[in-house]
């Protein structure tokens, strides 16, 4: 039996409003196709489990959708629908969504859903096992990019900042209770890299 979890509709009703229905389109798709997906959010985005194993994930952005399956590059694709997202300009392997028709077919999401399930069945894994580690490339949300890009000093800083170093920032703002608490995280972090500063130069030597 699949599970909802109710942070995943507030990361849908928040999304713009052109994203509402293709999240919802997408999400409606991987429990069809996979009942006993498990839904869950990691590093601020929707993810879909199955049997504790990462099936595919989905975000929006200020104005485009992503969608990828975890074990993408092992599918089968003799159409050539999937791509990475270097090659595509996006995250995950469909590209920039900005309308349900951007998708492929119904039938053909359904048909990559159930040879992921297939290959996690049958404990295939990437080679470097992604579901035990990070992305290589830190997501950081369209929203902190475009306000560290507004401040010169903070861009210049955050371009120099190591993976650990940026994610300290990204971590402290998307984990706010509140888009109250996020927007005064978002502030100060600007301020303290406008001045150089890292996450936690008050414990810094």
């Amino acid at each position: 039996m699949g599970t909802k979890d109710p942070r995943i509709d507030t990361y849908i009703v928040k999304s713009a409003d052109f994203a509402i229905p293709i999240l919802d389109y997408l999400r409606e798709i991987v429990h069809e196709a996979c009942p006993d997906v498990h839904e869950t959010m990691k590093w601020s985005m929707p993810f879909f489990e199955y049997k504790k194993y990462n099936l595919c994930n989905m975000a929006s952005f200020k104005k485009h959708c992503a969608f990828g399956f975890w074990l993408g590059s092992l599918l089968t694709d003799p159409d050539h629908v999937l791509a990475s997202g270097a090659e595509k300009n996006a995250m995950g392997q469909l590209g920039r969504i900005t309308k349900i028709e951007d998708l492929p077919s119904e039938e053909k999401l359904a048909g990559f859903i159930h040879e992921a399930m297939t290959l996690i069945d049958k404990g295939v894994k990437p080679t470097k096992e992604p579901a035990s580690r990070e992305p290589k490339e830190l997501i950081v949300p369209e929203d902190i990019t475009e306000a560290v890009a507004a401040n010169p000093l903070a861009s210049e800083t955050f371009g120099r900042f190591s993976y650990s170093q940026k994610k300290e920032y990204v971590d402290w703002i998307t984990e706010a209770k509140s888009e109250a608490t996020r927007n005064k995280r978002m502030e100060q972090a600007i301020d303290w890299m406008e001045e150089g500063k890292q996450r936690n130069w008050k414990y810094q030597k």
